[in-house]
């Protein structure tokens, strides 16, 4: 009877193990999820650090209005299509998955292009053939084929929306940077926000030139090097 007690009370503490299990497993899960999101941001910043995406990024971030729009067209590919590739990742042949990620991210792209042109005509105009584009962005093939690949939906979805946000930031500080130096006004989607009056009277046109693009880029890169985010070799 002792015996029976003994076998039964030695039982109770391993049924609560499996539980405990998957609550460590959910909060690692969790932790992981916020630490790609940041990732993205700053340490993988996909312009200053990584310096991918350059084309659209110095030819569109002469206003913030262009780069919201650039910014918020390749946060919805990238999120759509690394959700989509990390769902078929283990149906994907090897041989053929660059033509697949194209396939996937072009399909998302159309989806993009047609939105804009149907409800935001003068952005889709001011984007041109940078808008089509964002279907061989070296960022979106990058994460498809380095993350997305071979992680699962939730933490692709993370590497997105990370990447994605970086990506925000620093078309907004070089257009920022370019509009306000180049022009001397910050304008937003033909809304008019401030004039500064010495430089609207007289600006640096160079500045929403491509070279001005050049040297707004290399700036910020050298200030996050300086601040140590970038490790010198």
């Amino acid at each position: 009877m002792n015996d029976h007690k003994d076998r039964s009370n030695s039982k109770q503490p391993q049924s609560c193990h499996p539980q405990k299990q998957h609550v460590k497993d959910d909060k690692k899960s969790g932790s992981r999820f916020w630490k790609e999101l940041a990732k993205g941001i700053v340490i993988s910043n996909p312009v200053f650090i990584l310096v991918l995406g350059l084309c659209p990024t110095l030819a569109i971030t002469s206003s913030i209005t262009n780069a919201l729009g650039m910014s918020a067209g390749v946060i919805f590919v990238l999120l759509c299509s690394n959700i989509m590739i990390s769902s078929i990742r283990k149906a994907t042949p090897l041989m053929v998955r660059i033509p697949v990620f194209i396939v996937v991210i072009a399909t998302f792209v159309t989806i993009l292009s047609l939105v804009f042109e149907a409800y935001l005509p003068p952005l889709h105009k001011s984007l041109g053939i940078y808008l089509p584009l964002i279907v061989v962005n070296c960022i979106n093939l990058g994460r498809a084929e380095a993350f997305a690949s071979k992680n699962s939906v939730v933490l692709s979805a993370a590497d997105a929306l990370g990447i994605g946000l970086g990506f925000t930031i620093a078309l907004i500080i070089i257009s920022f940077l370019r509009e306000i130096l180049g022009t001397g006004s910050l304008e937003i989607f033909e809304r008019q926000l401030f004039k500064l009056p010495g430089l609207f009277t007289h600006p640096l046109i160079f500045f929403i030139s491509p070279p001005g693009a050049f040297l707004v880029i290399g700036t910020m890169m050298a200030l996050f090097r300086l601040i140590g985010v970038i490790r010198g070799e």
